[in-house]
Formats: C-alpha cells, sequence, structure tokens
C-alpha cells in the first residue's frame, strides 16, 4: 500500500494526474506497486513480456540495444524522477526492435501495470499526451546517440562518455572497467583500452586496475568539442 509520501511523489512525477477523475486516481493509488530492484536486475529484457511504466523514485537505470554479434551499445540513462517508457513498450505499437533495460545501481521504482496504463490512456487524452512526450524526448537521446556513434570520432565519443560518468558520480575517479565502456559505446574493449593508454600519455587520464582518474578536465572537455 503507497503512503502519503509515495502519492505525492507520483502527484509531481506524472503530469497527467491533476487530468484525472477522482475514480481513476483512486485506481491508481490501489494498483501502483513500489518495487526495490538490484543491480543487475532487468526491467526489460528484449522482446519479453512487459510489466508496464516505471517511475525511477532512487537510483540509476540502462536502456541498450543489442547486436547480433552481441555487442552492446547504451541509448540513455535513467535517474530520480524519471520515467521509463520502454519497460512498456509493448504498448507502443511501432516499437518493432528490442530495447533491454537494466539496473546499474539499486534502485526504488513505482510500476503502473500495463493494463492499468493502457485503461487510462484510453480514457484520458493528457495520459496520451504523456506518452507522446515522453517517446519524442526518449528518441531524441536516441538520435544523438546514433549520431555521435555513426559521425563522431572514437576519441571525442570516449571523452564524451567519461565526462558524462565524472557528472554523474560527481568525483574524478571513476569505477569502471574497459569492458564496461566498451559495452556502452558498441565497441572492442581493446579499442577502449588504446585509446584510453593514448589519453594516459596525453595526461588527460590516469590508469589504475579498474579506475580511471580524470587529470586534466579543461582538455578532456576540449576534446569532447
Amino acid at each position: 500500500m503507497l503512503g502519503k509520501d509515495d502519492i505525492l511523489y507520483l502527484q509531481d512525477t506524472l503530469s497527467f494526474w491533476k487530468n484525472l477523475a477522482d475514480s481513476q486516481r483512486a485506481l491508481l493509488q490501489q494498483t501502483v506497486v513500489k518495487k526495490r530492484l538490484e543491480v543487475g536486475e532487468s526491467m526489460r529484457g528484449g522482446s519479453e513480456k512487459c510489466a508496464g511504466l516505471f517511475l525511477i523514485h532512487s537510483g540509476q537505470v540502462r536502456a541498450y540495444i543489442l547486436s547480433e554479434t552481441g555487442k552492446e551499445i547504451t541509448l540513455y540513462r535513467l535517474f530520480e524522477r524519471d520515467v521509463c517508457i520502454f519497460s512498456a513498450s509493448c504498448i507502443l505499437k511501432s516499437i518493432t526492435f528490442d530495447i533491454f533495460v537494466e539496473v546499474e545501481k539499486p534502485t526504488e521504482a513505482y510500476l503502473i501495470p500495463t493494463a492499468l496504463f493502457l485503461k487510462l490512456s484510453n480514457e484520458c487524452i493528457a495520459v496520451q499526451a504523456f506518452t507522446n512526450d515522453l517517446m519524442a524526448s526518449r528518441f531524441s537521446d536516441v538520435m544523438w546517440i546514433m549520431e555521435q556513434a555513426l559521425f563522431s570520432s572514437f576519441d571525442k565519443r570516449l571523452a564524451n562518455f567519461l565526462l558524462d560518468q565524472v557528472n554523474i558520480e560527481g568525483r574524478n575517479t571513476l569505477k569502471i572497467t574497459h569492458e564496461r565502456i566498451a559495452n556502452d559505446l558498441g565497441t572492442a574493449r581493446e579499442v577502449v583500452s588504446r585509446m584510453l593508454k593514448y589519453f594516459q600519455n596525453e595526461g588527460l587520464v590516469d590508469l589504475g586496475r579498474g579506475t580511471i582518474k580524470i587529470q586534466d578536465r579543461e582538455k578532456l572537455l576540449r576534446l569532447a568539442m
């Protein structure tokens, strides 16, 4: 059963809340489930039946696609107050490709089951507008990633990735493996290792066992531009 703080969170996060009828709000409060998800747990795995719409309360999750050869590329990450639309992609008839969503840090999230979200969407145009806005935002993220992958040099992509991770973690030393970076950027671990070694020789980073320390953030920023 959701508490008062949970209800307030839903009100603040769901822009369509004020447009719902009292009966719809009551049904939402009775049906929404608060879940705790552990690192590595899947919120959606490819063509598996989707659970519904997740509203992130705390933590961090990653959405990615997988090539036929098993190569991953990260599309975007979600944090507090973000909404995971692709965990409910079975209600989006235009989605014909598999998107995987996995937990990167211990996460608490509210789950709106698929059946309920479909019902609200059919009954309230504000829910449809909410869904369309989410889709537009996520596809903008995806298109930016595709543009980077297709048209940017790898040193620029890697610099951008490292700067993004520093902003996410709030510190200059990252605990991250070359394999993990390769999965994020859709390339081979050896390619990442060679470029990081080049970055180290240029004084941009310092490499340790399972760690990368940013040494010259300004130079890295110039490279990323």
